[in-house]
């Protein structure tokens, strides 16, 4: 594998990255079932539309990071599976360190940020609408939780998976639990 093309390539592109993980996690998937993906766990974290996924997953059969094929049953139905190159590729990304904190796209926020004054009637309907928003977050988090780890045997097969509900509902009752506090 050409080394800088693979490092060019994922600096450039997170979807190639994810989708390799979920090819990796679910051998032999369909587009549809990757698709699903960003529907259910991953979209709790990223999002990703149809019309991303599939020129990606061509684009990654074009690189030989994944392979596809049909079923006898179905031959519109494609499946695919990871190639070793595209191992390569997905170990050297989850070998590498986060070195930048995300940036959010938060309008709660930034309409605060716009308010000067403290008297401002916005500020109850804002306050009140984003802890409604986040109360209703943490409630399906909750339930995911309890749902995709019954018990300690579901959370070792997907500890990394575990730990990132966790910190979205860690991360949730603290802004719940601040508006609280601001309202007060």
């Amino acid at each position: 594998m050409n080394s800088w093309r693979a490092s060019q390539c994922q600096k450039k592109r997170i979807l190639p990255f994810i989708i390799l993980g979920i090819i990796n996690n679910r051998p032999h998937i369909t587009g549809r079932e990757i698709t699903a993906e960003f529907e259910t766990e991953i979209g709790d974290f990223w999002r990703a539309s149809h019309s991303q996924i599939y020129p990606e997953l061509k684009r990654m059969v074009n690189d030989g990071w994944i392979a596809a094929s049909t079923s006898q049953e179905n031959a519109k139905e494609r499946y695919y599976q990871i190639t070793s190159e595209g191992q390569e590729v997905l170990n050297h990304r989850l070998d590498q360190l986060v070195t930048d904190l995300p940036i959010h796209e938060d309008l709660f926020s930034l309409k605060l940020f716009f308010i000067k004054d403290q008297n401002d009637d916005r500020i109850p309907q804002l306050i009140n609408r984003q802890r409604s928003l986040l109360e209703k977050e943490l409630k399906y988090l909750q339930q995911r939780l309890t749902l995709v780890f019954p018990n300690k045997d579901a959370i070792k097969k997907n500890y990394g998976h575990y730990l990132i509900l966790t910190r979205a509902i860690s991360r949730t009752k603290g802004q719940v639990a601040w508006l609280k506090e601001i309202k007060e």
